[in-house]
């Protein structure tokens, strides 16, 4: 019948929620540990007033920042300001600075101070009064990882990690979590004593990242792509995570820790799950994660590890024009540090889609430039109408995935060289982020942020892939440090000669990016 609801589509304006429309965190307050860091000032509180600049923070929210510093609210505030206006993306606007400083407190505290705690539950217990933020707190620990257990018992036994009548309690907790299976599996339950594991969001930034949740649509979304993506088609695939810069000030942390704890072991294999993953039957939180988990359990290091793996530390040299320090002569490090700067792995996915397919995760300081991509790399054509001389210039066909810094995606292919003869030689076809929309990418951690305020884990690893990532990686570890002190390679190279062997054995070489 003509005008009838029924028989016909569901009217979307009717659904439970439009996802194509952002969400607004409900009433609520964010506790930044370690807030006077270099993580809370350069990402972390930029993130939150460009939260509020795009509308959505609620009215009722609350910042709290928790440091040993014997500030006032209102000499936080200030620094809070200088900062964000340094540091955002949206643009500084004073009236949504106004609203937000509204909420803005600061506790004097150190991490084993229970006094510290104790005007913590006061100063929230003020916002739940004053902004409205309805009893629900996120703790996020911008802090060292041997801080987590101290802070994690201070807030069961303060009771701030208790819900009460309803109200959520939420933790993040920032890499490293652990540094191998064991501390991981004993850093997970000293959390899981205080929090439950949906209370829990261990942040990784990559996940934020627009290009990496572009995977999935790249993939799913469109029918030209997911034919080939498995072992029928794909001959390798490339992850590579490269940087420029070296290690600087950062002896305290990254000696003993080296790239593939600090890259690999996170950013790198969880790139890897997003590319190797099967469809998952929706995109709740949990088919995300089961779907990650089930590549990450499949997942194995290639043998043998002398000849699938590669390390290295960055010698003197020169990046760009100025003339840089190795590795040995940073201040802070021993001459006789085993810590590795570069490191390369092959896994093998043994899946059915991947069997066969190595993987090549490589990441390092002192590189040839800033770039961190995926790429997948086709098998070669038989090329049989063609003789050699047509396709000599020619290589593989490969799709790449570029995270940063320009964010896109690139496929290469041959086309023919005009003229009169027939020559073929490889072309781009290229999508640019910054060129396709009219908005910019949020910051990763915009969305991360926004995520926790929210309850939304899907971006956040479990328990269970961080542990089964440090399996993968572990008996690689051990295997180094058996083996001494790393290669070395000259600044602003691609790394050590290992690493081009190592790819070389199978007639196969890395991209220079």
């Amino acid at each position: 019948m003509a005008g009838s609801d029924s028989g016909g589509p569901a009217n979307p304006l009717r659904s439970e929620r439009d996802r194509r429309l952002p969400r607004i965190a409900g009433p609520c307050s964010l506790v930044i540990f370690g807030v006077t860091g270099d993580l809370a000032r350069r990402k972390l509180l930029p993130a939150v007033y460009d939260l509020a600049n795009r509308g959505l923070l609620p009215p009722g929210f609350g910042l709290v920042g928790f440091a040993r510093r014997d500030w006032s609210d209102e000499d936080f505030a200030a620094e809070v300001r200088s900062v964000v206006e340094k540091h955002n993306r949206t643009g500084f606007r004073p009236e949504v600075w106004d609203r937000l400083a509204e909420g803005i407190r600061f506790v004097t505290g150190t991490f084993d101070d229970p006094e510290g705690y104790t005007r913590l539950a006061e100063t929230l217990s003020g916002l739940d009064t004053d902004r409205a933020t309805a009893g629900n707190h996120a703790f996020y620990l911008a802090i060292p990882p041997n801080a987590f257990p101290v802070v994690c018992e201070h807030l069961s036994a303060s009771g701030l990690a208790q819900d009460t009548n309803g109200h959520w309690r939420r933790v993040v907790i920032e890499k490293p979590f652990g540094h191998d299976l064991d501390s991981a599996k004993e850093l997970n339950d000293i959390v899981g004593a205080v929090f439950s594991e949906d209370e829990v969001f261990r942040i990784d930034h990559y996940l934020g990242k627009e290009t990496v949740q572009n995977i999935l649509a790249l993939r799913f979304a469109n029918q030209l792509f997911e034919p080939i993506w498995n072992s029928n088609y794909v001959d390798h695939v490339q992850i590579t995570m490269a940087e420029d810069i070296g290690i600087g000030g950062r002896a305290g942390y990254y000696d003993g820790i080296g790239a593939a704890r600090d890259v690999i072991q996170n950013h790198l294999l969880q790139l890897l799950a997003f590319v190797a993953m099967e469809e998952p039957i929706s995109f709740e939180p949990e088919q995300l994660r089961a779907e990650r988990i089930k590549v990450l359990s499949a997942t194995r290091p290639a043998q043998p590890l002398d000849e699938t793996t590669a390390r290295g530390q960055y010698g003197g040299g020169w990046q760009g024009s100025e003339p840089v320090v190795g590795f040995a002569d940073e201040p802070g490090f021993s001459p006789g540090s085993t810590t590795e700067t570069y490191a390369a792995i092959t896994v093998d996915v043994g899946t059915r889609r991947w069997g066969g397919v190595p993987f090549y995760l490589r990441t390092g300081k002192r590189l040839g430039r800033r770039v961190t991509e995926i790429a997948l790399v086709f098998k070669r054509a038989p090329h049989l109408p063609f003789d050699q001389t047509m396709t000599e210039e020619l290589g593989q066909n490969a799709l790449v995935i570029r995270v940063q810094p320009d964010e896109g995606v690139t496929l290469r292919f041959g086309s023919k060289v005009p003229g009169s003869g027939m020559e073929v030689r490889d072309v781009n076809m290229d999508f640019d982020y910054g060129s396709a929309f009219t908005e910019a990418s949020p910051e990763a951690y915009e969305r991360l942020i926004l995520d926790v305020l929210l309850g939304e884990p899907s971006l956040f690893p479990d328990r269970e892939e961080v542990e089964a990532s440090w399996r993968i990686l572990d008996p690689i570890l051990e295997y180094w440090a058996a083996e001494g002190k790393p290669d070395t390679y000259p600044a602003g190279s691609w790394g050590p000669t290992s690493a081009d062997e190592m790819l070389g054995r199978t007639g196969r070489e890395w991209r220079r990016p």
